[in-house]
């Protein structure tokens, strides 16, 4: 028989007898005679969910016993394939997925890295909301940008990319709380990967390489960023599916459905790819972990498309993030949509064999080195500045004593 612990501060006695009464099913579980909606429809054959259904602000599904989604009846939500009808971004790619073909910039050392650009963009923000990390750029100069970065060479890349956040549905809310080995299992599982972060990036960014997927000017209108930070309570997070987990991220929530912000679409159509939750992508750096989480979440961080945070090893969890998938683009010739000169562009590239980027330095995975949530701490660090991180980073190992190899102790900064 399982245990069920109950916590008073949202629960009354009367409550609470009538959950440990039917406490032999799987956690909160909660069923309804009712015909389905048009969203669970499209959910279906989706990893088994149960409902978490307490006094909370929304009604959560734990999915395959650890990750979150809130759950929703919403029957307003248009169908996959009445989407890719409508956005027509698909061009050959399976369904629910938007095709992002071009020239990548590369930083002015060649290298497929996210840092150089970053920084040179950092160099055309015309209005600073904050320069202190993670910093916020208002807006940009678009013709300083263009001419700054019209020397850089390019690398062509052609990937099908979710459009939206997984499960990838219009109308429904992403999955949270996954390691980069979930995600990464949940993506082969549909037939697809993790995308690369150059591929993520591209499909944020489009050929120009425009600091925010929409363009120069930052708008919290467009995306879901810039919500007011909640204090966290780390060591109530995990272990998940427990109802102090359930309590801490009802409580953290501030994150939209997939597709809320019409706006929030990149060149090539892929939504919310910055804020709304932090992805999961993997790392093309040789030498470095492949946890690599892109885009940011709601709240006041970088938010744009090139930034990256690398300090979180690949069991690490947290409550505003998520993924999407990507796949191989198909090998037949692009349709007349693309332009012209597309059937004449070299073939994409392959992120496996893009040279090691050895200047950013990264926290390393050791396994000797765990530490309890008890001696957690939240860390700053800039991966901008190589020296800055070092210093944070020797300040963090300073107030932890040990460093978690899982990635424990959340670095903030998208």
């Amino acid at each position: 028989m399982r245990r069920l612990r109950l916590r008073r501060t949202w629960m009354g006695a009367a409550i609470a007898s009538a959950v440990l009464a039917t406490a032999g099913i799987s956690g909160f579980l909660v069923r309804a005679v009712r015909e389905p909606s048009a969203l669970e429809k499209e959910l279906e054959g989706l990893p088994l969910r149960r409902q978490l259904k307490a006094p909370s602000h929304f009604t959560w599904s734990l999915v395959d016993n650890r990750s979150y989604q809130i759950a929703t009846n919403d029957t307003s939500h248009e169908a996959t394939e009445a989407t890719d009808a409508r956005e027509q971004t698909g061009r050959g790619c399976p369904v629910g997925m938007v095709r992002a073909r071009g020239n990548y910039k590369l930083d002015a050392s060649g290298r497929a890295s996210s840092t150089g650009v970053e920084d040179l963009q950092n160099t055309t923000c015309t209005s600073w909301i904050s320069r202190d990390f993670p910093a916020r750029c208002a807006s940009f100069d678009p013709v300083k940008w263009r001419a700054a970065s019209a020397k850089l060479a390019t690398a062509p890349v052609d990937v099908c990319i979710d459009r939206f956040e997984y499960p990838n549905v219009a109308g429904a809310y992403p999955v949270i709380m996954v390691t980069y080995f979930e995600a990464q299992a949940t993506c082969k599982a549909s037939g697809k990967r993790l995308c690369t972060e150059t591929e993520w990036t591209f499909a944020c960014e489009g050929e120009e390489a425009t600091p925010y997927p929409y363009g120069y000017d930052r708008n919290p209108a467009a995306c879901v960023v810039d919500a007011p930070v909640r204090p966290v309570s780390e060591g109530l997070l995990t272990p998940r599916g427990t109802t102090a987990a359930h309590d801490e991220v009802d409580r953290l929530w501030q994150g939209e459905k997939s597709g809320a912000r019409p706006a929030c679409r990149s060149p090539f159509g892929v939504y919310d790819m910055t804020g709304n939750v932090d992805e999961w992508t993997r790392s093309v750096r040789d030498g470095e972990r492949p946890s690599i989480m892109k885009g940011g979440y709601w709240g006041p961080v970088r938010a744009r498309c090139r930034p990256s945070t690398r300090a979180h090893g690949e069991e690490f969890v947290d409550y505003q993030q998520g993924f999407r998938c990507c796949a191989d683009a198909p090998k037949s010739a692009p349709d007349a949509g693309e332009g012209a000169d597309a059937q004449e562009r070299p073939a994409a590239l392959d992120a496996s064999a893009v040279e090691g980027d050895g200047g950013d330095l990264a926290l390393r995975s050791d396994a000797s080195v765990l530490v309890g949530h008890e001696n957690e701490v939240d860390v700053l660090l800039d991966d901008d500045d190589d020296e800055a991180k070092a210093n944070g980073e020797a300040a963090a190992a300073a107030a932890l004593g040990r460093r978690n190899a899982c990635g424990v102790g959340r670095v903030l900064g998208r």
